[in-house]
C-alpha cells in the first residue's frame, strides 16, 4: 500500500512538474518562402524610345517543363532605362502578386542584378526602413552596342546590409534567372 501512495505521489509531482513548465514564449512564427512561378521586367527608357520586357515563366514549378525565358526587344545604347519587377504565384487563380508581399516585407527581400557585357550600371531605387535596398525598381543604363546578360535574383531573408553579392548575402532563392540581352 505505501509502494502506491508513493507511486502516485511521483506521477502526480511529475505531471505537475510536466504541465506547469515556465516556458511561456510564443512560438516563432514561421514565414515561408513564396511560390513565383512568374517574373516580369520592365524597362522604360528615360527620354522615349521603345519599353522592354524580360519575362521567365515557369507554370509547372519543379516540374519537367523548362521555364520559358524571353526578352521583347533589344536595349538601346547608352541610355538608361526605369526598372520595375513584378513577381507572381499563376498556380492559383486569380494569380497572387507576391510583389505586394515583397513589398510589405521588404526588410526579408531583396533582388539581387548581377550584369555582364554592355550594362554600365543598376542603381537601387527603393529601400527598406533601415536604408537597406530592395530592388522592386532599379535604373539600368547600357554602354555601347554589344551582347550583355542581367541576371536576376530574389533572395528571402539575406542578410541586410551586405556587401551586395549573393554569397556575402546568404538566405534563400525565391526565384532567378539570366536574361540574355542585345544592346543596339
Amino acid at each position: 500500500m505505501k509502494t502506491i501512495k508513493i507511486l502516485s505521489l511521483i506521477a502526480v509531482a511529475g505531471l505537475t512538474f510536466w504541465s506547469c513548465s515556465d516556458d511561456d514564449d510564443a512560438p516563432e512564427e514561421v514565414n515561408e518562402e513564396e511560390t513565383i512561378t512568374t517574373m516580369t521586367i520592365t524597362l522604360v527608357p528615360q527620354g522615349g524610345g521603345t519599353t522592354v520586357t524580360l519575362q521567365t515563366q515557369d507554370l509547372d514549378g519543379d516540374g519537367p517543363n523548362a521555364p520559358v525565358v524571353t526578352v521583347s526587344d533589344d536595349l538601346a545604347a547608352n541610355t538608361t532605362y526605369g526598372g520595375a519587377v513584378v513577381v507572381l504565384d499563376e498556380t492559383v487563380t486569380p494569380a497572387d502578386n507576391i510583389t505586394l508581399e515583397v513589398a510589405e516585407e521588404d526588410d526579408e527581400h531583396q533582388f539581387f542584378y548581377i550584369p555582364t557585357g554592355n550594362i554600365t550600371d543598376i542603381t537601387y531605387g527603393d529601400q527598406d526602413d533601415d536604408g537597406n535596398p530592395v530592388g522592386l525598381i532599379f535604373t539600368l543604363t547600357t554602354g555601347g552596342a554589344g551582347a550583355a546578360t542581367l541576371a536576376v535574383t530574389l533572395r528571402h531573408e539575406p542578410k541586410k546590409p551586405n556587401d551586395g553579392t549573393l554569397a556575402d548575402a546568404g538566405g534563400e532563392t525565391d526565384i532567378a534567372e539570366t536574361f540574355n540581352i542585345t544592346i543596339q
